[in-house]
């Protein structure tokens, strides 16, 4: 296979590095960058999907094959990380989170109850998510979720996902690489909304922390002054 691309979109570094791949083993070439983008989140599926769907566009990539491919690569990336958060155990890591400032065991608890009942529906949409999506599979190890049902919605949400950036890369043929553009918006949103999302988790418990301080302080006040 000869992945031609115009001058304008000639790739370098880890983009390039991927290029390479698909070029020299085609389809299982784009499922395996996309196991190590899912592995190393600087590696752009939103570069790798569309262009391999560009190349299936000019018959050097059977389409279906880059959708398989590629899916089964999420997979394997996916459960790598399941296998990381299993080995770091459930224990291990509400003793990390209670050794954090400003985290209460309380809020792990809660966390954990959330994704005890909406953890199907987290990683399903998760690989649909910018950022998260590489990392989404942690929890689910951590809380050691069914693997055949990680498996099989880790599978469809990112069969999905890389179902429709493939086809816009066959679709758009030439401007292929115009995908990468409007990704980069949807993960600066994201980017957005966790920085908002972390700076008013903060600022609200640090008022609630000076609260509980004063409650303390008045609570001693008036053990020491029966009156």
């Amino acid at each position: 296979m000869n992945i031609r691309l115009s001058p304008e979109t000639e790739l370098t570094g880890l983009a390039g590095w991927a290029v390479d791949l698909m070029d020299t083993m085609g389809a299982v070439g784009a499922g395996l960058a996309i196991a190590a983008e899912n592995l190393f989140p600087p590696l752009p599926s939103e570069v790798i999907l569309p262009l391999a769907g560009f190349t299936a566009s000019r018959g050097d990539m059977n389409l279906a094959a880059a959708i398989i491919w590629t899916t089964v690569g999420s997979v394997v990336g996916a459960l790598i990380w399941y296998a990381v958060g299993a080995a770091v155990g459930r224990d291990r890591t509400r003793s990390i989170l209670a050794a954090l400032p400003l985290v209460k065991m309380s809020d792990v608890d809660k966390a954990e109850a959330w994704f005890g009942k909406h953890g199907v529906k987290t990683i399903f949409f998760g690989r649909m998510i910018p950022i998260f999506r590489s990392f989404i599979s942690i929890p689910a190890g951590v809380e050691r979720m069914s693997l055949p049902i990680f498996l099989a919605f880790t599978a469809l949400g990112s069969a999905i996902w890389n179902t429709v950036f493939i086809l816009l890369g066959y679709q758009l043929g030439q401007n292929w690489d115009s995908v990468e553009q409007y990704i980069g918006i949807l993960q600066y949103a994201v980017i957005a909304a966790v920085v908002v999302a972390v700076a008013a988790f903060v600022i609200l418990r640090v008022r609630s922390n000076r609260r509980d301080d004063r409650e303390r302080a008045r609570y001693r006040a008036r053990r020491q002054d029966p009156r």
